[in-house]
């Protein structure tokens, strides 16, 4: 089921393991354990395709105090970064993001999310294929509500230029794994690495 766009029935999914993985929580450029939450800050998780790119756009927004990519949206528990590409899990690939919302709206954090990928895509982004790239934002309630809101601003916008729809799974928090270590602030360890992050050109007026 590599590459698969379909999400797996129930008797397709991988049993996964009770364990979580072995990994080092230490964040490399933000110096903080990548499980932490500091007083006043909030949790979202959000997926645009891969998640290499992804972190390294979120860890240089000013009031972004901590990431760590995972997976989650699923079913397995603790998968590996294989059995996430088998399509065999239901998960996507995720950046765990924490902000200061006195420095960072939520507004203008997800301001950033539309418009540094292309949430019309479904399965996928750019070469990039299989339901682990899929678009998502998983929140509590009111982060939801927010992303309702801007999201609506952001089709507008596409609308505008002859875009799809945007097919962004919005879905409350689901059980966050993290991924392993040699994917934890990938493109700060290889610069040179691959990063498929590419928006559509619209911008999100927040």
């Amino acid at each position: 089921m590599a590459r698969s766009t379909l999400m797996p029935s129930a008797d397709e999914l991988l049993s996964g393991r009770s364990e979580p993985l072995d990994v080092d929580y230490h964040h490399l450029v933000l110096d903080i354990d990548m499980r932490d939450t500091p007083d006043g800050c909030e949790e979202i998780f959000l997926g645009m395709g891969c998640f290499w790119g992804a972190e390294r756009h979120f860890w240089q927004l000013p009031g972004v105090v901590n990431t760590a990519v995972g997976y989650a949206g699923g079913s397995t528990p603790n998968p590996t970064y294989e059995e996430v590409c088998s399509g065999r899990t239901g998960h996507t690939e995720i950046v765990r993001v924490v902000y200061d919302p006195a420095v960072l709206p939520l507004a203008k954090l997800l301001k950033s999310f539309w418009e540094a990928h292309d949430p019309t895509q479904g399965m996928r982004q750019g070469n990039d294929i299989g339901t682990q790239y899929r678009s998502a934002v998983y929140g509590d309630e009111a982060q939801l509500a927010v992303a309702r809101d801007t999201l609506a601003v952001f089709q507008s916008q596409l609308d505008s230029l002859s875009k799809g729809p945007i097919t962004t799974e919005l879905a409350p928090k689901p059980a966050f794994y993290f991924a392993e270590t040699y994917h934890q602030q990938y493109l700060y360890k290889n610069p040179l690495g691959y990063c498929g992050l590419k928006g559509t050109g619209a911008v999100c007026p927040i």
